[in-house]
């Protein structure tokens, strides 16, 4: 990567005040020493989350708004077109980074000649967790093994080359859920090097209610199907949901109370995420959307 490439943060946000300004602060203190920019892209947020973007002067930072596709992928992609940048970061609107976080993540980009990479994420619990909570945190973003065995990061420490997406195409915006997972595996596919940052570290907040775990696995269980119904030679046609995935089992170096409730929370939650799945199946057909992996001009 030349010692002048240029980096944006691109940061997709829908109805999140508080966790957008935690975001951008967080990022516009980096110790990089060479200039970088941050898209902030509203999806059409109604509540102020818009005018708290618009707080900041430093110039550094802009909004964009997409508004015709209620999609995150859709914001990211509109965020993509929204700058020229030859690397682009990727991270979600209530994400904690450090301040040498950029500057790192830039220096191990290089060094291991990647064109894709994902960070290491910790999940950030708040005072007396919940289950549920402390379920997520056990549960979270296993990256690493994603990368390895799914060939995928998830888009919230996600750093990828520009000319990726020149060739391979943007993220695929009807998707639900799953739409990194859909282009990393593109991008797996034509050949491009991926990594994992083990040493660069990016701080998730859990989510801590019983019922933002429901909303999550309903979503993802929707995203499943979409994959199969828009990229069925990849993923199979609709109709069977895929295998759960990433780490589920509880450790067994946890408490035996934990185990348990972790275990039949698990349990649990594939059944909402094959809910999701079978309603999308039911109602998505006649809803799904022609059209397909929008393209990036060079």
């Amino acid at each position: 990567m030349p010692a002048d490439a240029t980096v944006s943060i691109i940061v997709p946000v829908y109805n999140d005040p508080g966790g957008v300004a935690v975001t951008i602060d967080s990022s516009l203190s980096q110790s990089l020493d060479r200039e970088y920019r941050i898209v902030v892209v509203d999806n059409g947020s109604t509540d102020r989350t818009p005018d708290v973007v618009r707080s900041s002067d430093d110039d550094r930072l802009s909004l964009a708004h997409e508004t015709d596709v209620q999609s995150s992928y859709a914001a990211r992609n509109t965020g993509i077109r929204a700058t020229d940048a030859d690397v682009l970061a990727f991270v979600d609107a209530d994400v904690t980074v450090p301040e040498d976080w950029l500057d790192r993540a830039l220096d191990e980009f290089e060094t291991a000649d990647a064109d894709y990479m994902g960070c290491n994420v910790e999940l950030t619990l708040p005072e007396n967790p919940a289950l549920a909570a402390r379920y997520d945190a056990h549960t979270g973003f296993p990256v690493e093994q994603y990368l390895r065995r799914q060939r995928f990061a998830p888009t919230c420490c996600l750093f990828v080359r520009r000319e990726v997406f020149e060739d391979v195409g943007l993220f695929d915006h009807r998707l639900t859920s799953g739409g990194d997972k859909e282009f990393g595996n593109r991008v797996h596919e034509a050949g491009y090097e991926m990594h994992f940052a083990e040493d660069v570290t990016m701080y998730h907040p859990t989510r801590n209610s019983i019922r933002d775990l429901v909303t999550k696995d309903l979503r993802v269980g929707r995203g499943l199907c979409q994959l199969q119904r828009y990229h069925p030679d990849r993923y199979g046609e609709p109709g069977i949901p895929p295998r759960p995935s990433g780490i589920k089992r509880p450790d067994r170096d946890l408490s035996r109370r934990d185990r348990l409730a972790f275990g039949a929370l698990s349990t649990f939650l594939t059944g909402v995420r094959g809910l999701g799945y079978y309603r999308e199946y039911v109602a998505g057909e006649r809803d799904a959307e022609p059209g397909g992996v929008p393209a990036l001009e060079s």
